[in-house]
């Protein structure tokens, strides 16, 4: 094995288990006497769970006030946020909900002590103002098992719209306190979230792991999520219990890990074309993934075979292959024609849309590709050409 130099940067304080909602009053008391607590409209604050958990906090002697969020959070939404929030003394942010969620919700405890616009730091769009800190102390609470917000330093925020952008606001002062990890949370995901959510888990953990950044570090933790997913993805997606609550466990743990390895290396072309993709037309970033992890794992490794065949992603593939279809014996370019096959089968498996579902036209991919060069795009193993990206675009149109 190659050792190179890496680097890791601060990870929250983990706390992972069925469970272990239940000490969250606890952690935030610890930093005061009032909570904003930010949630989803319905997935925590309709839900028996919510009398019991604001119970607790005020039980702690917290007073506690509330904001939800629907949808991807917009600039404008962090914005008028803080303004509303920001002369209420809050001691902690507590995020419980969906990737949106904890994503805006790392935005408000980051702008609540300052009281600027969120634009003004926002990555390619705002004004470019270095952001130091403090953030509010913030315990990030998971409700969906896909994005990994809780253990990054990016809040990504969208507009959408012919003007659209996708960007994040990203530094390390942003990164929850905790991150609490309860898969019993899990079990009120309708399925076509748990297949949304799981692929762009898994999307994330093996863009990672042939990230141009890779490290073996990173590589451990990519590989024991992308194990975790093979072993609970399709028992959570199924929903059929006892094997579902085992398999909402997997993901819990599987996406936990894929924010922890996309903040350390990077990812690849599929979340490099989700930006555009979502800022300009209704489709949803789990959907993105799972739609189009398929025809960017091949685009990638024929470009590879063609123009760096020597490149360590290749092999990489191949070890993936073998993981997921659990054939051992394979080499490796049977291996990786497999792994292209059984992403293929999963999209159609799980009923995932295409890209013309939401719209989109062979006319809209010029400007698709023109804006896919992002900070993802950056640590795809192979630099990919206008036409590569067109191609894979129109394999899932």
């Amino acid at each position: 094995m190659q050792f190179s130099s890496f680097s890791i940067s601060r990870l929250p304080r983990i706390i992972f288990g069925s469970g272990r909602i239940n000490e969250v009053p606890g952690l935030a008391a610890g930093y005061g006497q009032t909570a904003l607590l930010i949630t989803g409209k319905h997935s925590f604050c309709s839900t028996p769970r919510w009398p019991s958990f604001t119970g607790s906090l005020e039980a702690k002697g917290m007073h506690w006030l509330h904001v939800t969020v629907s949808g991807e959070p917009s600039p404008e939404l962090v914005d008028q946020t803080v303004s509303r929030f920001r002369s209420e003394a809050i001691d902690v942010v507590i995020a419980i909900g969906g990737g949106s969620v904890l994503d805006a919700a790392k935005a408000i405890a980051g702008l609540l002590p300052h009281g600027n616009s969120v634009m003004d730091h926002l990555e390619g769009v705002g004004k470019n103002i270095t952001y130091r800190g403090p953030s509010k102390p913030f315990i990030a609470v998971p409700t969906t098992a896909g994005t990994g917000s809780e253990a990054t330093k990016n809040a990504v925020l969208s507009e959408r719209g012919p003007e659209g952008f996708k960007k994040s606001f990203r530094d390390e002062c942003l990164i929850p306190e905790y991150a609490v990890i309860d898969p019993d949370l899990l079990a009120s995901c309708p399925r076509e979230l748990v297949a949304a959510d799981g692929m762009d888990a898994f999307t994330q953990l093996l863009e990672s792991f042939v990230s141009l950044k890779a490290n073996p570090f990173i590589d451990a933790l990519a590989w024991s999520g992308m194990s975790a997913f093979k072993d609970g993805f399709f028992a959570a997606w199924e929903g059929t219990e006892p094997t579902a609550g085992q398999g909402r466990a997997a993901m819990a743990y599987a996406a936990l890990l894929s924010g922890i390895t996309l903040a350390q290396v990077g990812l690849g072309s599929v979340h490099g074309l989700a930006p555009p993709l979502g800022a300009y037309f209704p489709i949803p970033h789990g959907v993105v993934c799972g739609t189009l992890v398929a025809a960017a794992t091949d685009i990638n490794i024929q470009a590879m075979l063609a123009r760096s065949p020597d490149n360590p992603a290749l092999p990489k593939y191949a070890q993936v292959g073998r993981l997921l279809t659990g054939q051992t014996e394979m080499d490796d370019s049977e291996a990786r024609i497999s792994l292209i096959s059984l992403l293929t089968e999963w999209s159609e498996k799980l009923q995932l849309p295409r890209l013309s579902n939401y719209g989109i036209t062979e006319t809209d991919f010029p400007l698709i590709v023109a804006n896919s060069r992002g900070s993802s795009m950056q640590t795809n193993p192979i630099i990919l050409t206008d036409d590569e990206i067109s191609t894979l675009l129109v394999r899932r149109l």
